[in-house]
């Protein structure tokens, strides 16, 4: 078959391929955003939405903060850009140092990275180094979960637990195994942590049973499972994970870049649920997605053992990325650091979520709605599938965006995910707009 070349046009929406996007069907009917402030977006035709999910998670402290747009324009001017290898930018250490402030105590160490994505692949080649320099260079093996989100990249698909994100790239990498997810029609419509389903944690003692400890690297979980529709912990959970690694010298990391940043009341979902692992993943909201920038904790062991296990003068980690901690990140990042502090967003979170959490849970009524779930300023509830899945989920997010409405679905599911410095107005608008749309299915 010939294929005619195209004639290139001004203001053609046909050479961009987009992510995660019905490509075709977007460039029928599009949806583009012109301008952000506050809780809200402006569209193409001039019209106003609430973003009823901080963006993709990522704007926790809402859109068009000038503080931030000074400090990347002033640092542009001044250092447009320094590589991070032999030599640094000077804002690097202190954006490391303000992070590590915030993390749970024992959590030091900051590697910086361009994404999620990036975070994730980089805890994974650090947890191999780091039994590397113990003499354990055979623990290859990583544990994960089923319904997990932990990025794109090789490494995070691999972890990942979903199965569209999965099926179109064969095996990916070898050695992961995922325990079972916590979701079960129990726990529908329970508010927080479960009660009941500490004892899935067992399927890591599983694995170790199976495969022997002396195989794994590192056990990966996100706190709150977050794209694949805000699954909380059952109470005890995470508690037992962490005291199987322990057992088995198995590395802890939780991926906190949904939950990072105030989403659950607490800096992070480590915190919230009081166990601390042995290295965090972050990105979204370290730099209010003013810049792209992601980030591992890693723990004063997990550090000091690689490091010291290098001879003097060599280099200890061969990994990197040319624009690891990019002075214009660091500089949005040092902006949203200040934000966090000054206007207590954080606990303002804390404040606000048993308010959105009843307006959230009281969309339980509608017939359509098969479950709800939330913790902190974060939820999500599921539809009943109308034909194929995810059929109904793409139809009310169309609606929604042309109703007022910025809304994240992954299928069925919506996902809620608020600016933490929305008002109770601005959670009003959000239910409003949810409960007149999905009482016409």
């Amino acid at each position: 078959m010939t294929t005619m070349p195209k004639k290139l046009t001004a203001n053609s929406l046909e050479y961009h391929w987009l992510p995660f996007t019905t490509n075709r069907d977007f460039k029928q009917e599009p949806r583009l955003m012109v301008k952000a402030e506050g809780c809200y977006y402006w569209n193409h035709r001039g019209d106003k939405l609430v973003d009823g999910s901080s963006g993709l998670f990522n704007v926790a402290a809402g859109h068009g903060r000038k503080e931030i747009a000074d400090a990347v324009s002033k640092q542009l001017r001044e250092l447009d850009y320094s590589p991070h290898f032999q030599v640094a930018c000077p804002l690097s250490f202190e954006l490391a140092r303000r992070v590590a402030q915030l993390t749970p105590a024992g959590l030091d160490y900051v590697f910086f990275t361009n994404s999620g994505s990036e975070s994730i692949d980089t805890a994974m080649k650090i947890a191999l180094a780091y039994h590397r320099a113990r003499n354990e260079g055979q623990r290859l093996r990583f544990v994960s979960r089923e319904r997990a989100y932990h990025g794109v990249n090789f490494g995070g698909t691999s972890l990942s637990g979903m199965v569209r994100n999965r099926e179109t790239f064969g095996a990916t990498i070898p050695g992961v195994v995922h325990m079972r997810h916590t979701w079960s029609p129990e726990t529908r419509f329970v508010r927080g942590q479960p009660e009941t389903g500490a004892e899935l944690a067992d399927d890591l003692q599983r694995f170790v049973d199976l495969y022997g400890a002396s195989s794994i690297a590192a056990c990966f979980v996100e706190p709150i499972a977050g794209s694949t529709g805000v699954l909380v912990p059952p109470k005890g959970y995470l508690d037992r994970l962490r005291a199987i690694c322990d057992k088995h010298g198995i590395l802890l990391v939780f991926d906190e870049v949904i939950c990072g940043f105030g989403r659950t009341g607490k800096a992070f979902g480590a915190q919230a649920f009081g166990v601390t692992p042995d290295m965090m993943t972050l990105a979204k909201a370290l730099t209010n997605g003013a810049q792209p920038m992601g980030a591992v904790v890693a723990s004063t062991k997990v550090y000091e053992t690689i490091v010291d296990a290098a001879p003097e003068h060599a280099i200890e980690l061969f990994h990197g990325y040319t624009y690891s901690a990019h002075p214009a990140a660091c500089a949005a990042g040092l902006a949203t650091m200040d934000i966090y502090e000054k206007e207590g967003l954080f606990d303002r979170a804390a404040e606000l979520s048993p308010y959105f959490l009843d307006q959230m849970f009281a969309l339980s009524d509608l017939p359509v709605i098969t479950d709800i779930r939330g913790y902190g300023m974060l939820a999500a509830f599921d539809m009943a599938p109308a034909g194929k899945p995810g059929v109904r989920g793409y139809e009310l997010m169309k609606q929604l965006f042309a109703a007022g409405l910025h809304l994240k679905f992954t299928g069925d599911c919506g996902i809620v995910a608020p600016p933490l410095v929305a008002e109770k107005k601005q959670i009003d608008e959000i239910i409003g707009h949810l409960r007149q749309a999905l009482a016409k299915f």
